[in-house]
């Protein structure tokens, strides 16, 4: 069997399904349904990061439906999770919920039916918009249907035996003193504060004491109420250390991506998972986390969120997903500034799958290809769509605010980059425009400029930043690059890469004109 009939598409994608099967048949399971899942924190605003645990689960079920297996994701909202700790930009009036589950918190925007269903909402009309399909499950329901009142039971029974595991595979005693399960406490609603101290297995019942309990950063005072509480109906959750594998088991999960930073709670849930509840954990793939432009983690409590519905004001849905899909190991910087490119990016490989640009190395060729239909969810369109440099499409609408629309659909039918006006145009103008005019400049483009080249850049920064203006740009820069026994053709191809990141576009001359000569010098000069 060659790689591409093992791997499909040539996509990390694909090797992770095939992998994914070869173990289920190791394990003689049933391949019937192949389910994959998706935790959604609800917590905090859901950033680009926590769709991309979605959407990479989702690429995944693809390539087992591609495989010829059914297969469905699972998208779970973890909205039991306690709030520790208020994001940037909400109102202070959270203080008085800190500890209680994000499902028992009002939503301080009045729009939904707690504070965990307005972050889970946020997260799912981003994959909704993205064309993402998904089985929407919450915590808050799982729980109080006892859907894994099984499972808890069985966990609770082996709490001396898990408690001692946790210490010895990560180094946390607390599960040696107090029971995995935080029941939510009948009198403050308070979640981390009720510490479950003893199971009643016959009863189906744990005894805790809501006592004072360090939460993030903070304590949180207990209200020294003595309770019970009934697992298979009362609201409470497992700890995170064992909870994956709870759901893993009563779901029959068959695959779950996971980030680094909860590397630990994956190791015990696999074990628990295995040698508590007898159900072969999850393939697993482990990801980085996506870092800002500074190197810090996003993160929901920083504040440095780039979430799917901003991204979307500037991008096409598409641009996320190419983001998402073109590779999942390594730490990557993000920001907005990396719209214009991955937009470029995705034309690029759009021209591949239509053959319009000719790859000669096979590999490459089979990868491209099926990371466009993997960008397109399996669904490629039949014929491509209009491609405009969207760097292009940001400098024309930097000159104008007045009629932009219009205006800036004059220029490219001017230029000649366009035949006709066209809807689809218009959304991209659209999507460009709102990026001219939250973002200064663009990211700069990595170009490899030699020493003669940075040479005759310089010569012609000065020719544009003189008082007078040449009476022909296109031919001064023609005569620049002749007398300096550079082709033409090669410098006007370094001016394209640093004025729209390709190597090629519109008339050079006009363009600059029409970019303002003094501005087009001022970015080349950041490259000399």
């Amino acid at each position: 069997m060659s790689e591409q009939e093992i791997f499909g598409k040539g996509t990390w994608i694909d090797k992770l399904a095939h992998e994914l099967l070869e173990r289920e048949k190791s394990l003689d399971r049933s391949l019937d349904l192949l389910r994959v899942e998706s935790g959604l924190g609800a917590s905090g605003v859901p950033h680009i990061g926590s769709l991309g645990d979605a959407v990479r689960a989702y690429g995944v079920k693809l390539a087992l439906e591609n495989f010829g297996y059914k297969s469905e994701l699972i998208a779970y909202s973890d909205d039991l999770d306690g709030l520790r700790k208020i994001p940037e930009g909400f109102p202070d009036s959270l203080e008085e919920h800190l500890g209680k589950p994000v499902s028992l918190i009002p939503d301080p925007y009045g729009c939904h039916e707690s504070y965990g269903m307005h972050m889970s909402s946020i997260l799912l009309d981003g994959l909704d918009k993205m064309g993402i399909k998904y089985e929407f499950r919450r915590a808050q329901d799982t729980y109080k249907k006892g859907l894994l009142k099984d499972q808890i039971h069985t966990i609770l029974q082996n709490s001396s035996k898990i408690g001692d595991k946790i210490s010895e595979l990560v180094g946390q005693d607390k599960f040696q003193k107090f029971l995995p399960y935080f029941p939510v406490c009948s009198n403050c609603n308070r979640l981390y504060t009720a510490e479950a101290f003893e199971y009643l297995p016959e009863e189906k019942k744990v005894r805790y004491k809501c006592h004072d309990a360090e939460i993030g950063s903070k304590m949180m005072k207990g209200c020294g109420h003595n309770g019970e509480a009934d697992i298979t109906k009362d609201l409470g959750k497992l700890a995170w250390k064992v909870e994956f594998a709870a759901r893993w088991a009563a779901f029959d999960i068959r695959f779950e991506a996971y980030g680094k930073d909860i590397m630990d709670s994956v190791k015990v849930n696999d074990w628990v998972s295995d040698e508590i509840l007898n159900f072969p954990h999850p393939h697993h793939v482990k990801y980085e986390m996506f870092l800002d432009k500074g190197g810090k983690k996003i993160s929901k409590s920083l504040g440095n969120v780039v979430t799917g519905q901003k991204w979307m004001e500037f991008g096409s849905p598409k641009s996320i997903l190419l983001l998402l899909y073109k590779r999942i190991t390594g730490a990557r910087e993000l920001g907005f500034e990396d719209i214009p490119s991955l937009m470029n990016e995705y034309n690029e490989l759009e021209d591949i799958f239509f053959g319009k640009i000719k790859v000669d190395n096979q590999a490459k060729l089979i990868k491209s290809k099926g990371l466009y239909e993997y960008v397109n969810l399996l669904e490629s369109p039949k014929e491509p769509s209009i491609h405009i440099n969207y760097r292009l499409l940001v400098e024309l609408c930097k000159m104008f605010k007045e009629d932009r629309t219009e205006r800036v659909m004059k220029k490219l039918l001017d230029y000649g980059v366009i035949k006709n006006p066209d809807p689809q145009i218009e959304k991209l103008i659209e999507l460009a425009g709102n990026f001219a005019d939250q973002f200064d400049q663009q990211e700069k483009v990595e170009i490899d400029i030699n020493e003669s080249a940075k040479k005759i850049l310089k010569y012609l920064v000065d020719t544009l930043y003189a008082e007078e203006e040449p009476e022909d740009i296109q031919n001064t820069i023609y005569q620049i690059a002749k007398s300096n026994g550079v082709e033409p053709k090669d410098f006007f191809k370094i001016l394209y890469q640093i004025i729209l990141g390709t190597s090629r576009g519109p008339k050079i001359g006009p363009l600059i004109s029409d970019i303002g000569r003094k501005q087009v010098a001022k970015t080349i000069s950041e490259y000399i």
